[in-house]
C-alpha cells in the first residue's frame, strides 16, 4: 500500500514539473475589427460628434479611445467607448 502511494505522488510530481516545463502558448493580440480594439502605438484619434436623425429624434453619437490596460509585452491597449444621446433635430 506504502508504495502504490509513493508511486503515485512520484507520478503526481513528474506530470506536474513535465506541464510546468512545457512551452506556453504565445498570445495573440490582434483584433478582426480594428474600429472597436488596437494594440500598441498612440492613441487613435477620437471621432468628433456626428448627428443622425432617426425620424422623430435625432441621435447624437460620439467615440472616445482609451487605454483599456497593457499586453504582457507591455504593449498599450485601445479600446473604443461609444457615447448615444437624443438631441433636438435641426
Amino acid at each position: 500500500m506504502k508504495n502504490t502511494i509513493r508511486l503515485l505522488a512520484a507520478c503526481i510530481v513528474i506530470v506536474t514539473i513535465v506541464g510546468c516545463g512545457a512551452a506556453t502558448i504565445k498570445p495573440n493580440y490582434t483584433s478582426t475589427n480594428t474600429d472597436l480594439l488596437r494594440i500598441g502605438g498612440e492613441k487613435p484619434e477620437d471621432k468628433s460628434p456626428e448627428t443622425i436623425n432617426m425620424g422623430s429624434y435625432c441621435l447624437q453619437v460620439a467615440d472616445q479611445w482609451k487605454e483599456a490596460g497593457k499586453t504582457p509585452d507591455n504593449q498599450i491597449i485601445w479600446s473604443k467607448d461609444t457615447f448615444r444621446k437624443v438631441v433636438p433635430c435641426q
